[in-house]
């Protein structure tokens, strides 16, 4: 009976996770239908009225592009300066192995103390960073008041905390490696930059896409290193669409339309996902291929 037992027993923390995680998401989903909010504690059901209010209004699409160009930009500059990283520390010297160390500093911190620092940091007349920059003629930088500068300092900020993770899965993807393809293009002659982009590149692929998925899809939600460094502002300059869901659910108690952003933030998520990773099937079968 025992024997017989196991797998179901097996499979229930499995089931109760995944009710944990249906049973809010369809809540918030069915509070969707309502026009619940502070001022309405006995909603009407709307039906798909919020979904239609989102998509028409402009503070949407405002947020939706702001959206697009933290998450896009974050996930470049970490992508490129991970695997520049990765590529210098895959020698094993000593100075290699005491940057490793060092290089997981910034994710020991979270994320909104890292924005917290930063803030001081970036301060016009007290921040260390336009002191440092005063004796080039760069001292008066307003980093965070004005709308471009507020936004490459978020991703700035993004890109300090999470780069080690993209250059540790990079450095991770190096080191396993088959040797072979290197030894005989060694022999062949082939020089630095073609060995890299003919043999590195194409078999280090599916690893650095992994990291992409990863912080692509958390940059897209991104709530803490915005809130905590500008609080979507100047104006609404870096309000995301996870920082406008929380403007619209609980600094204006409109429940019901707040949760019908998250709603739409979870489809753009989810999709951007399915995306990423069906691509990451074809570049794991073209690194097979490289190996063979």
């Amino acid at each position: 009976m025992r024997l017989a037992l196991r797998p179901y027993l097996l499979i229930v923390p499995a089931l109760l996770l995944t009710c944990a995680i249906l049973y809010p998401f369809g809540l918030g989903l069915y509070y969707t239908l309502f026009d619940f909010s502070a001022s309405k504690p006995q909603p009407d059901m709307v039906r798909f009225e919020n979904y239609t209010t989102v998509f028409t209004q402009e503070a949407f699409w405002n947020s939706a592009w702001v959206t697009v160009l933290y998450a896009v930009g974050a996930a470049l500059v970490e992508t490129v300066l991970g695997v520049a990283v990765a590529l210098l520390l895959h020698r094993s010297t000593l100075v290699g192995r005491v940057l490793e160390k060092i290089l997981i500093l910034p994710l020991m911190i979270a994320p909104v103390i890292a924005a917290i620092i930063w803030k001081l940091m970036l301060q016009p007349s007290v921040g260390v960073v336009n002191y440092l920059l005063r004796p080039f003629g760069l001292g008066g930088v307003q980093w965070t008041d004005t709308p471009t500068g507020a936004l490459l300092s978020s991703i700035a900020v993004d890109v300090w905390v999470y780069t080690p993770f993209v250059a540790i899965l990079a450095l991770a993807g190096l080191r396993s490696l088959p040797t072979s393809p290197f030894e005989a293009a060694a022999v062949d002659g082939a020089g630095w930059w073609y060995t890299f982009r003919r043999l590195t590149l194409p078999m280090l692929w599916p690893y650095v896409l992994v990291a992409v998925i990863f912080r692509f899809m958390d940059s897209l939600k991104v709530f803490d290193i915005i809130y905590a460094l500008t609080e979507g502002g100047p104006g609404d300059s870096t309000v995301v669409l996870q920082i406008r869901a929380y403007l619209e659910a609980i600094r204006f108690q409109r429940y019901s339309f707040g949760i019908s952003y998250t709603i739409v933030l979870w489809a753009v998520v989810y999709l951007a996902a399915m995306v990423l990773v069906k691509h990451l099937g074809k570049i794991q079968r073209k690194a097979a291929e490289v190996t063979t």
